[in-house]
């Protein structure tokens, strides 16, 4: 799980508090890649959006995103399915097989 600060956005600065914010919009069941959030906050910035998430993202919905290819953050497939199961997140494989975040459905478009 990503780790987790007591002055979390504030050290992180102002990118940060608008990441973990995006993060806390979106809808249970539903998923955003980091490129997703990036882009929502009018930035290409995908790689410091998993930055962010993973200094500051213990206190926001972590597991709702995802690589760009609807797999969970790296080294938290497990406890990621764990949430994605309990929320209804629409998936892909399983069964032994890898699974992955159906994006087609469960992709939010935020405002």
């Amino acid at each position: 799980m990503p780790s987790s600060s007591d002055d979390s956005a504030a050290a992180g600065g102002d990118f940060a508090s608008r990441v973990l914010a995006v993060v806390e919009s979106i809808p249970p069941g539903r998923v955003m890649t980091y490129g997703d959030v990036a882009a929502t906050l009018g930035s290409r910035a995908s790689r410091m959006v998993g930055q962010v998430m993973a200094y500051y993202g213990a206190a926001v919905p972590w597991w709702r995103v995802v690589r760009a290819s609807g797999h969970p953050p790296a080294n938290h497939e497990h406890i990621a399915l764990q949430h994605y199961r309990a929320e209804g997140t629409p998936l892909l494989g399983g069964d032994g097989r890898p699974y992955r975040v159906d994006l087609a459905v469960a992709r939010h478009e935020a405002g």
